[in-house]
């Protein structure tokens, strides 16, 4: 790349430089969820994302209790045993990892819910692509370059950046804290964001002060380009205002995530009106030595341990300065591990995951079935998807950040399931939506089972939108036999598997909020 070029792009891209303890920080305009928010006047709604780097074990953070024995047999190496499992009030189905006694405590205090087998259809294993597809809101087989978050912001602020900062939001629209710029932010013309990756950087900028340039031909092209950013940066000031203005803090625990979620805090408490938060931690890629002789204790163990003590700080801190109900904060990982665990005590790159979403708002429950078990357990056997990510997006657009229905679907290229993540209180909507398996109900079902070439499939809809979708065991989508609008009532469908192989296949229901998924078994005839 030419010098010119290269000085032009890195201009571009350039908004704030600003360093807080330590961790570089980045404000993007181009966050749908931002944007979002800023559609009610009196909305003051902030997201936390929490990125878990690497393919978390879903299967060892919420624990399967009323699928216990198969579980065990998957993975007797790392299996949690059932009686450290933390408990969950008014659940039976699943429990915590027993590191996770603060993320335990914030539920059973009505402030978490936790999202099961989140995915995608026929889901990629590569660390890289996954994430494009988790953080643009994409289908596994479509390259978007375009990220979920920055869609929304063209959408909502097709002018941004000029005219900013204004009264109305003087603020930047985005931070994430770190060394990495998440395509989530990026939006259809640029990037504005940057990172800095000196620890003193932070520092300087509270003093008015800037680091000494190299007398080199290099130091005066670093020279240039920093008086670009200057020029480019507005956003320093208010950084600098909010991070000082902050009051003393709580106490944290002493890890990665529990400093990235301090700054956090710290912004906010400051008078920061920015909606939303990126942070992240890595290590999740646990192909070996995930647990340590006791299976309670290890690699994994330490992970979880870290997000469910600082997600508890994190909250704590906020009910401190008062903010508390301004926030609400998710994880996710780019992809799940395997149901069997291998001979390394580890697990590979697998298919669905649990996700946790955490706020004052959020309504407390665990969405969906815990994942069913195979009696024989393969290497290749996945988490069969139940919701699919972008169902979690759209919920927190419409129930968070109180963005119109009628909108999602331009922001996320298709209409998906609206669950019962947050409180109607929140924008003045009605989200209480019955749990239709709290009764043990199936409302999908497959006979004969096992089969050899066919099955009949019965599934019951309460009307509307209706969908049923047949998965593999490595999560491919292998036919969808109904998908549209049905009145209410039970139907059945042939499912003809002759021309697939034998094995374990998934029928996933559908209908509008509500989802079943049923395994059944093909055999050699």
């Amino acid at each position: 790349m030419e010098r010119r070029a290269f000085l032009r792009n890195t201009a571009a891209a350039t908004v704030l430089p600003a360093f807080i303890n330590g961790f570089s920080i980045k404000a993007f305009g181009e966050s749908p969820l931002l944007q979002a928010m800023e559609r009610a006047a009196d909305n003051d709604h902030v997201l936390v994302m929490i990125q878990l780097v690497g393919g978390n074990d879903g299967l060892n953070m919420v624990i399967p209790l009323d699928q216990y024995a198969g579980y065990v047999q998957a993975r007797a190496n790392i299996a949690i045993p059932q009686g450290s499992v933390l408990k969950l009030n008014n659940n039976v189905k699943a429990g915590l990892h027993p590191s996770m006694t603060g993320m335990q405590q914030l539920y059973n205090e009505e402030k978490v819910c936790i999202v099961q087998s989140v995915g995608y259809p026929s889901p990629n294993f590569s660390h890289f692509r996954a994430t494009d597809i988790w953080t643009s809101g994409s289908d596994a087989d479509t390259i978007e370059y375009t990220g979920w978050g920055g869609r929304y912001l063209d959408y909502k602020y097709p002018n941004y950046p000029v005219g900013y900062p204004s009264d109305d939001m003087p603020d930047p629209l985005a931070i994430q804290i770190g060394s990495i710029v998440s395509p989530a932010f990026q939006g259809a013309n640029t990037n504005n964001g940057i990172a800095i990756s000196s620890a003193t950087d932070f520092y300087n900028l509270v003093a008015g002060v800037q680091d000494p340039v190299p007398n080199t031909y290099a130091g005066k092209e670093l020279s240039y380009i920093r008086l670009i950013a200057n020029q480019a940066d507005h956003f320093s000031t208010v950084i600098k205002k909010a991070a000082l203005a902050a009051p003393t803090q709580g106490d944290y625990p002493d890890n990665y995530l529990a400093a990235q979620l301090k700054i956090v805090a710290r912004l906010i408490a400051g008078g920061l009106k920015t909606r939303m938060y990126m942070v992240s931690m890595g290590g999740f890629d646990t192909h070996a030595s995930q647990v340590d002789g006791d299976t309670t204790k290890g690699q994994h163990a330490g992970l979880l341990g870290d997000i469910s003590s600082s997600v508890k700080a994190f909250m704590d801190d906020l009910k401190k300065i008062g903010a508390s109900r301004r926030v609400a904060g998710m994880t996710f990982s780019e992809f799940g591990r395997r149901i069997k665990s291998n001979g390394s005590m580890g697990t590979d790159h697998g298919a669905a995951a649990p996700m946790i979403i955490f706020g004052d708002y959020v309504n407390q429950g665990v969405l969906g079935n815990t994942p069913p078990m195979p009696t024989q357990v393969s290497v290749a056997d996945n988490v069969p998807m139940q919701y699919d990510f972008r169902s979690v997006y759209a919920s927190i657009l419409e129930q968070w950040f109180c963005v119109p229905s009628t909108d999602l679907k331009k922001l996320l290229f298709n209409d998906y399931q609206s669950l019962p993540l947050m409180s109607g209180i929140a924008c003045g909507t009605v989200t209480g939506i019955d749990d239709v398996n709290a009764a043990g109900e199936h409302m999908i079902t497959n006979y004969p089972n096992p089969f050899t070439d066919k099955t009949t499939i019965t599934y019951k809809t309460r009307g509307g939108f209706t969908m049923v979708q047949i998965f593999d065991t490595m999560g491919r989508l292998v036919g969808t036999p109904q998908q549209g609008s049905q009145p209410a009532g039970q139907y059945t469908l042939s499912f003809d598997a002759s021309r697939l192989a034998n094995g374990i296949y998934y029928a996933r229901l559908q209908n509008n909020a509500t989802q079943d998924v049923r395994p059944m078994l093909k055999v050699k005839g």
